[in-house]
Order: C-alpha cells, then sequence, then structure tokens
C-alpha cells in the first residue's frame, strides 16, 4: 500500500523506492527518502534531532514543522495570545483523504480546524488543509488557508496571517552554500539590538553560508534557492511565500536547545519559505495557498563565493 496510517503516523511509498513519513502531530514531515538518477538508493533528505519529542508533547525539532499563524514571536494584534510559530505546529489533524495516487506519485490531505484549545487564544474561524505529494525525487507541501467566517459586516472579517514551512534540510552545515540571494533585502536576527534587527541590509555574496550563527529574514527573495555542498543538493520552489528564511544556530545558539542532539548544528541548514513579512489577508469564504516543491539536485553543481 502507498499510503499507511498508523499510531498516528502516516507513511507515504512511492513505486520508485522514495519515501515520507509525517506525524498527524503538527502535520510534521520527519522524513523524506529520495535517491537521484545516478544514485538512485534512498537517502534521508531531512534532519530530525535525535532528542526531538515524536511523541505529541512538544514541536518536532527538524523535518518540515507548519507554521501558522505567526512567525516568531507574535507581533498582530489577534495573535498576542499564542505561543512562537503559532499553534499548527502543535496541533493533531485530522487524517482526511488520499489525493492522488498513481505512477506519478502519492499524496494525502490532512485538515486543521479551530478547537476549544486553540479557541481559547485565537477566535478567528479558519479551515486548514495540508497536502503532502511525494514524486519519485521530489516532495511538495501546499498549505490552504481559508476564511470561514460567515460575517457580512463591513469592513470584512478579514483573516491575517503569516505562514511558513520550517524545512531542515539534511547537509553538511560548514559546506552549505544558499543561493540565489545575492542583492536581496533581509534582516539580520542574529543581531543584539531590536534597532539593528529591524535594519535590512543587502545580501553580497553570491552563495549564503551558515558557517557561523545565521538566522536571516530574506524578502521578495524569488521564490526558487539551491541549497548545494559537495556532492549534493535540492532545489525548493516556492509559490506565493515571497519571503525566505535561513537559519542554522551553530554551537553559540545550538547548544543551548534542549531538544537539539550534540553536533547536530553541523548536520542541517534551515531554508524556510514563507509569507513572514507583513501579513497575508483573505476575505470571507476564500482560500489562500501557499506551496513549496523541493526537489533533489541530481549532478554536483558548484559557485564560487564572493
Amino acid at each position: 500500500m502507498p499510503v499507511k496510517q498508523v499510531s498516528g503516523r502516516v507513511t507515504l511509498t512511492h513505486a520508485k523506492g522514495s519515501s515520507v513519513e509525517l506525524l498527524l502531530y503538527g502535520a510534521t514531515v520527519i522524513s523524506w527518502k529520495s535517491g537521484t538518477i545516478t544514485k538512485p538508493q534512498p537517502i534521508e533528505r531531512l534532519f530530525v534531532s535525535s532528542k526531538a519529542a515524536l511523541d505529541g508533547s512538544k514541536p518536532v525539532r527538524g523535518g518540515i514543522p507548519v507554521i501558522f499563524p505567526c512567525f516568531g514571536a507574535p507581533t498582530h494584534p489577534e495573535h498576542m495570545g499564542l505561543p512562537q510559530h503559532g499553534f499548527a505546529r502543535n496541533q493533531v489533524w485530522t487524517f482526511d483523504s488520499i489525493v492522488m495516487d498513481n505512477d506519478a506519485g502519492v499524496s494525502v490531505r490532512l485538515t486543521l480546524e479551530p478547537t476549544a484549545g486553540i479557541t481559547a487564544k485565537y477566535d478567528k474561524p479558519f479551515h486548514l488543509a495540508y497536502v503532502v505529494t511525494l514524486a519519485e525525487h521530489q516532495i511538495s507541501t501546499d498549505l490552504h488557508v481559508t476564511n470561514t467566517s460567515t460575517s457580512t459586516a463591513y469592513p470584512p472579517d478579514n483573516l491575517e496571517f503569516q505562514a511558513l514551512f520550517h524545512n531542515y534540510i539534511r547537509a553538511p552545515a560548514n559546506d552549505v552554500l544558499v543561493f540565489p540571494l545575492q542583492n536581496k533585502s533581509y534582516y539580520d536576527k542574529t543581531e543584539l539590538s531590536e534597532e539593528a534587527k529591524s535594519k535590512p541590509k543587502v545580501e553580497t555574496r553570491a552563495g549564503v553560508d551558515v558557517r557561523q550563527f545565521t538566522d536571516s529574514v530574506y524578502e521578495d527573495a524569488g521564490g526558487k534557492y539551491e541549497v548545494t555542498w559537495p556532492g549534493g543538493g535540492v532545489e525548493i520552489t516556492a509559490r506565493e511565500l515571497s519571503d525566505v528564511v535561513v537559519w542554522n544556530p551553530q554551537q553559540a545558539a545550538g547548544a543551548k536547545m534542549g531538544d537539539m542532539e550534540d553536533g547536530g548544528w553541523e548536520r542541517y541548514v534551515c531554508v524556510e519559505p514563507g509569507y513572514v513579512r507583513g501579513f497575508a489577508k483573505i476575505e470571507p469564504g476564500k482560500t489562500w495557498v501557499g506551496q513549496q516543491v523541493i526537489s533533489v539536485i541530481h549532478h554536483e553543481r558548484r559557485i564560487n563565493q564572493l
């Protein structure tokens, strides 16, 4: 069977051997295995800390957590009762259906609606549908956000939110380069003062590395990125997610994380497409869809760091 659901986990298996595993808790993808044309044996493409909680007690440190309706600490007045990164990553989603099952790939849909626990902190009506699709050499994740308000009042009862896919790409962090981000405006969240954090910088590097503690938010970043390292890489293409975050705590911050395995920061880079500068806005009855596709790069690519 290409789709199995056991004990709160959903496994997708492609006929050519690639696979995806996700939890109903947080709708978090915790494994994506894929080979390449030249090396068809599937290998793990995502990083999950060996200390990560996979029992639903806290958000997963690794994989692809879903961030909604706020990125980081809440700043929107309607989000002030929420924890960092919102609630989507620490709620149990519902398995809705198998969307596709054919030679091209297999996909499933999970859904999340307001619960008593969510409504106590966030009283906006919404419906989330999350579609995860596995193909031979790629995974795609689509977040459908619907404003289910039936209000006809003016001004309209809009749903305002942020959304992001917090991808932990398994990679040798000290050898990674992310591009093309040169000349893009970004905000450096490693700065010490709030004033410095809120002042935009311009990226001068042809390839962005994470050899030092990195937490950069690039706005209007183009929607297509390559994450490369000697011997491998992935390409990420995003739609309706105009920003991208590049993050790696390195030892300076990583050693302070209780659920980060020792030296774990050396084994991944987070490249996270999102809508996080400002807020997406949808009117009652309307739906917004944010999508990413992560594809294996089959042949090694090189870029000279400037």
